[in-house]
Parts: structure tokens; C-alpha cells; sequence
């Protein structure tokens, strides 16, 4: 069943690489008749390239980025249900991300580290390394206020976890 919300509203879908933020976050749009952006399609060619490589970004390489997405959101709020795929792995990048949004919901894929590594060696196209998962999981700074969701469910039963939520 789809829902359909009258204001606008912007989720959030993050987590660490492969964890299923682009599947998810489609998905979501689609049920709650909104837009759907993944993050990773706003990286300059720098950092695709680097990440590439199996480098791991700094947070100067993810600076500019994450304002142009802030930016993005800021934008897309005022026109409805907006869901961004992104990482956001780091409170601070959060705080970027969300600073001038009136209505934004964080949506947390939490997964073992071994089935996301499962998971990323059989995923074909990509060009995030299997090696700077362990980066990833470094790195991240788990956020209290998100909803929390096992990434070991189906996809359906994601979508209807965070629609109970919303």
C-alpha cells in the first residue's frame, strides 16, 4: 500500500556501503510518492576516482559534497517527499546534511559486517572497494535519533518497518 503525506519531508537512508541504501531508498520514493537521489551520484570525479583506487575519502574530500547535497535537500524539501541514499557515516556529515531541513527522518541499515562483505563481492558496476568497507565500519558514528533497521529482512519488509515509522 502506498502512502501519500501531505508535506514535505525528507528521509534519509544510511549506512555503510552495501548495506542496501539504493534499494531501500527506491523503493521508499516509490511507496511514499516521492524522489529518490542517491549521494553517490553527486561525487566529484575525484573522489569516484580515489575510492577507486581503494582510498579511503577524508573529510576535506567530503566537504563540498556534502554542501551541494545539503543544498540539493534544502531545495527538494519545499517540493515533497524527498529519500537520499547516503552514507553518513559520521554525526557531523549528518549535521551538513540536515542543517536547514524542517522535516528530516534518518533511516539506519545496520548489518554484520560479514554479510555486507557477502554482499558486496557479489554486486557487479560499483566502484566502492570490498576493502575500505572495514573503513567504513571504522569510521561510523552510530546516531541515537534513527531508525534503526536490520538490513537482514527482506526489502519489503524494510519499507514496511520505516512506513510504520513515518
Amino acid at each position: 500500500m502506498d502512502i501519500i503525506l501531505e508535506n514535505s519531508l525528507v528521509v534519509i537512508v544510511m549506512g555503510v556501503s552495501g548495506c542496501g541504501k539504493t534499494t531501500v531508498g527506491k523503493m521508499l520514493a516509490d511507496t511514499l510518492k516521492g524522489s529518490f537521489f542517491d549521494a553517490d551520484d553527486f561525487h566529484p570525479k575525484e573522489n569516484i576516482a580515489k575510492m577507486s583506487k581503494g582510498l579511503p575519502l577524508t573529510d576535506e574530500d567530503r566537504s563540498g559534497w556534502l554542501e551541494i547535497l545539503a543544498e540539493h535537500l534544502k531545495k527538494r524539501e519545499a517540493e515533497g517527499v524527498t529519500v537520499l541514499a547516503c552514507s553518513a557515516l559520521k554525526e557531523k556529515y549528518r549535521t551538513t546534511l540536515s542543517k536547514d531541513l524542517k522535516n528530516c527522518k534518518w533511516v539506519w541499515l545496520h548489518g554484520s559486517y560479514e554479510l555486507i562483505y557477502k554482499r558486496m563481492t557479489q554486486r557487479e558496476g560499483h566502484y566502492m572497494s570490498q576493502d575500505l568497507l572495514k573503513s567504513q565500519f571504522d569510521i561510523l558514528e552510530e546516531p541515537a535519533y534513527a531508525l534503526k533497521v536490520d538490513i537482514g529482512s527482506n526489502p519489503e519488509q524494510i519499507i514496511n518497518q520505516i512506513k510504520s515509522w513515518i
